[in-house]
């Protein structure tokens, strides 16, 4: 079931940037099994209740991978699925990040890569100091980890043992710009998180019983007195071949023959 929701988003991602014709394709392709694994299985929602004070919530670092987020949040009655088939058009308010104020079920809006763990810490602060039980995720990309307001937020987390609070870093080892380490290095990210702090955990993040496995162990471990990290080794364009050995699909668009291409190679595979 998970499987077909992971291979769900990854089309719906493809059909809803051919209304754009431009977007995020590879970015959504490396988090599409964290969507499923979170939304269809870990996480704490009531369908059609975006607004249930006691969900868990979640927030996206890497805000443009919110295509592959919004079919998601229709499938759960969040958003209608009308809303879908107008993405980004005049007056739609799905856009290619994610706009709190307008689209029911997003947590945060997100833009400027790094607000969303700082946004995050004081949601998981929040639900504490009022008593809420749930849990926040904040799903972070793995050249955000060259912003500084991310680690002033880990070091505030660790200090005050904010221990519900799971961050997922997507490594899929690419950004806008080429690879990750090339940029700017970000390792040892299991020494640095743990430095901050953290209960640093690391899994392939395309195993979808890996996925579901770790993450319900730390949100059911009440016993933690520290925030959770968990690191998701991922590939960028996953599920696409030649996307995963081109990482110039970042961003771009694909023409109906190359779609088609996508389409039949996604629904071929056990992925």
């Amino acid at each position: 079931m998970l499987r077909e929701k992971a291979r769900y988003i990854r089309l719906e991602t493809i059909r809803l940037i051919e209304i754009a014709k431009v977007g995020h394709y590879s970015s959504v392709f490396s988090c599409a099994e964290i969507f499923a694994a979170l939304y269809y299985d870990v996480m704490r929602l009531r369908e059609g209740e975006p607004d249930w004070p006691d969900r868990d919530r979640f927030l996206m670092g890497k805000g443009h991978a919110a295509v592959g987020l919004f079919p998601v949040l229709a499938d759960h009655g969040f958003i209608s699925r009308e809303l879908l088939d107008g993405y980004t058009r005049l007056g739609s308010p799905l856009g290619d990040h994610p706009d709190m104020t307008k689209v029911p079920g997003i947590d945060f809006s997100s833009g400027s890569i790094g607000h969303a763990l700082s946004n995050g810490v004081g949601m998981a602060l929040g639900g504490r100091m009022n008593q809420r039980p749930y849990h926040v995720f904040v799903m972070l990309g793995d050249g955000e980890m060259q912003e500084g307001q991310v680690w002033e937020a880990a070091l505030f987390a660790g200090h005050n043992k904010l221990s519900r609070l799971i961050a997922i870093i997507d490594r899929n080892g690419y950004q806008l710009d080429g690879k990750v380490d090339d940029v700017v290095g970000v390792e040892s990210l299991r020494d640095k998180w743990t430095a901050f702090g953290w209960e640093v955990h690391e899994v392939d993040g395309h195993d979808l019983n890996a996925l579901t496995y770790t993450l319900r162990k730390l949100k059911a471990d009440s016993a933690r007195q520290r925030p959770a990290c968990l690191i998701a080794r991922t590939v960028k364009g996953r599920g696409v071949s030649f996307m995963e050995t081109e990482p110039g699909w970042h961003l771009g668009y694909l023409a109906p023959a190359d779609a088609q291409i996508a389409i039949d190679e996604i629904k071929s595979q056990e992925i």
